[in-house]
């Protein structure tokens, strides 16, 4: 019988993991198909405090797995089948073996929403990202033209933000308008940097010759003429996936997906909490799914305290 298992190995479960092992209750984390998450696939992350100089993202994901397992965390390279949180303890079935909790912390994460272009998976890291506040300063997009895919306020955010290290940001979006709040709108639409380009998609990521991004094919949607844009990199901000699929049923989940929370990292199902980005629709930064994970893990000795079952 476990005291504790967390679901997910990215800053939100193993910040979860360590303060959980740091109260002696010897969590067990399962890594799922990513270890460590979406940062593992950053290449250099500038915005976590304590690295002036920026950390590689798998670096840091190591680091924090490290420190984490010193305190008596066991990490399981292993992926959760299913799960029934109908009673307690609480029953996974973790790669065809059963494991019985207590409790459960869920921090499995969200992935982008992909184009789901051949180039786009091949180039990724190459001038393809999923997330400007991450990769937007870094040296290749410097001074260079970008482009921004998507229409709603993350892309708007994305472009604003790339404004300040692009020459020129060129956001691609499939209709005709914005689906962005109108504040953000006005915003993205009065920034001169920006330069929209509507009822159009991105049909291909150029160039994987040459093993980085040097433009992009488009396809005006209105009249089906193809053209090519130069660029260095090609931001994707089409949304979020949260990686809730096996809760579905089993725990209250919004209309898209997201695990809902109450009362700090409570869930619906009592003795089960909830951290970082799949509960998280709206920050999906590595700063504020750790401290997430910090506050579900004193949530859950909390709850394993005072609990008389």
């Amino acid at each position: 019988m476990e005291n504790v298992v967390i679901i997910g190995t990215g800053c939100a479960g193993l910040t979860a993991a360590l303060y959980t092992a740091r109260a002696n209750l010897q969590p067990l984390v399962l890594t799922g198909l990513m270890p460590g998450g979406l940062l593992t696939t950053t290449s250099i992350v500038e915005n976590f405090p304590g690295f002036p100089e920026g950390i590689d993202g798998y670096e840091l994901m190591t680091r924090m797995q490290k420190q984490a397992e010193r305190f008596g965390t066991r990490v399981k390279f292993e992926s959760l089948d299913s799960i029934d949180l109908s009673k307690r303890p609480f029953v996974l079935t973790v790669d065809g073996e059963q494991v019985l909790t207590k409790t459960v912390i869920i921090s499995s994460g969200a992935g982008h929403r992909h184009l789901g272009l051949e180039n786009e998976r091949l180039l990724e890291k190459k001038g393809v990202t999923f997330c400007a506040t991450c990769d937007g300063a870094l040296p290749m997009f410097r001074n260079q033209p970008v482009v921004v895919v998507g229409g709603g306020d993350s892309a708007c955010e994305e472009a604003l933000y790339l404004t300040r290290f692009a020459s020129v940001v060129y956001l691609v979006h499939r209709r005709s308008s914005l689906r962005a709040s109108r504040i953000m709108a006005e915003r993205t639409l009065s920034n001169t940097k920006i330069k929209p380009i509507w009822n159009t998609t991105v049909v291909d990521i150029l160039d994987i010759k040459q093993d980085r991004v040097t433009g992009v094919q488009l396809k005006d949607l209105s009249t089906g003429v193809e053209t090519e844009l130069g660029c260095a990199g090609v931001f994707v901000a089409i949304g979020h996936v949260p990686n809730t699929q096996v809760f579905q049923g089993q725990i209250e989940l919004d209309e898209n997906g997201y695990v809902v929370r109450k009362n700090g990292t409570e869930t619906s199902v009592k003795g089960v909490f909830v951290a970082g980005d799949c509960s998280d629709p709206v920050y999906r930064q590595a700063i504020t799914a750790a401290g997430m994970g910090c506050a579900a893990a004193i949530d859950c000795e909390r709850f394993l305290a005072a609990d008389t079952h």
